[in-house]
């Protein structure tokens, strides 16, 4: 990327403005962006407002004219233009009229209920978030975003997306060579503008891993998915010593791995499969020597699937990375965002390795016809 595309990325940004009819000032914003020649404006608040008085009055058989006097109550004079809040999406040229943040929060999770109680709602509005590595870490926020699983969630990758990442990646191409932390928050402010994304566009590294984890307050849950075994590793210790609890979803066969270091402070690191190679604060040390031992052991290569076996041995022959499908990175994306709920929700979730492996599940049983 070019140093005019880089300037044209940071002031696009992907950090949304709010904007509040009620303040004069902001009155003032949004209608200049309003008469701006190209805007894109989406101003449904009025169909916003009564799907709020819909579920405000779930027994009632609500008519037009129940509407209108509903309408009045809510709006307490204001006119329904200076209702709610104006968000402004740079990237987009697009204005959107939206309810304000209390009403939109109880809208957006309306129909969670009671899948996600609404005291759980609250609970998960309270927690921090860590995702590295945004292929199936993608899969993973979006998830968590639309459900509203977090009050914040910090996500870190260093790379850009690239034409092959569209194979698992969901995003269209005119993101390409955007950097994928850029996309994944933006995505997430499309769905939610008042949700708190932190951005860590280097991915993580030795200078920024504590900040990672501790600035503005400890994670209390880390998914990492990232291609790094450095970063795998010293991910892990870090969240030992702090006791967060680790997710991670390889992609093939369904594999999960829940490592409980809130609930076992002493637990080995990816469960105790690399104690043949020493002390786990020295394993870093021998990753130039025994890098791919150390990843076919971690991964228990012979329980991957026939296919993924395949491919390791054609990386750097045939192919150039570990293949990863769409289906696969979607459903490991959903169920570390269940795990995820599940953990922070103090819900049974114990430590190990498990296996969601769709291929083996029907090949083993028969349908009913």
């Amino acid at each position: 990327m070019n140093e005019s595309e880089k300037a044209g990325e940071s002031a696009c940004g992907y950090k949304p403005q709010i904007f509040s009819p009620r303040s004069p000032l902001d009155k003032e914003k949004i209608e200049n962006f309003l008469q701006k020649k190209g805007i894109i404006v989406v101003d449904e608040i009025e169909r916003q407002l009564d799907e709020l008085i819909k579920i405000d009055h779930p027994s009632k058989l609500l008519v037009e004219g129940d509407y209108r006097a509903y309408r009045r109550d809510y709006l307490k004079g204001f006119r329904l233009e200076d209702f709610g809040n104006w968000v402004w999406y740079p990237w987009r040229n697009t204005m959107v009229h939206i309810l304000a943040e209390p009403e939109f929060v109880r809208m957006r999770t309306s129909r969670n209920q009671f899948k996600i109680t609404p005291e759980e709602q609250e609970i998960l509005s309270q927690k921090k978030i860590g995702i590295i590595g945004l292929s199936v870490g993608q899969s993973v926020a979006l998830s968590l975003a639309m459900e509203r699983s977090f009050g914040e969630l910090r996500i870190a990758d260093f790379d850009t997306l690239d034409l092959s990442n569209l194979n698992r990646i969901r995003t269209g191409l005119f993101n390409l060579g955007l950097k994928k932390t850029y996309i994944v928050a933006r995505e997430i402010a499309e769905i939610d503008p008042y949700l708190k994304i932190t951005l860590y566009n280097d991915g993580i590294n030795e200078q920024n891993m504590r900040d990672f984890f501790t600035l503005g307050g400890e994670l209390d849950i880390l998914v990492e998915e990232c291609d790094s075994l450095p970063v795998k590793i010293s991910s892990r210790m870090m969240a030992k010593s702090l006791r967060i609890p680790v997710l991670m979803d390889t992609s093939d066969r369904g594999m999960m791995d829940v490592e409980r270091f809130d609930l076992e402070s002493d637990r080995a690191i990816f469960h105790g499969l690399l104690r043949e190679f020493g002390e786990e604060s020295k394993l870093s040390c021998q990753l130039t020597e025994n890098g791919k031992a150390i990843m076919m052991g971690l991964l228990e290569f012979e329980n991957l699937s026939e296919r993924a076996k395949y491919s390791f041995t054609q990386i750097g022959k045939t192919i150039t990375t570990w293949p990863q499908l769409a289906s696969s990175v979607i459903m490991g994306g959903a169920a570390c965002s269940q795990l995820c709920r599940m953990i922070l929700l103090d819900q049974k979730v114990t430590s190990g390795r498990y296996y969601l492996d769709l291929e083996s599940l029907f090949n083993s049983h028969e349908g009913k016809s």
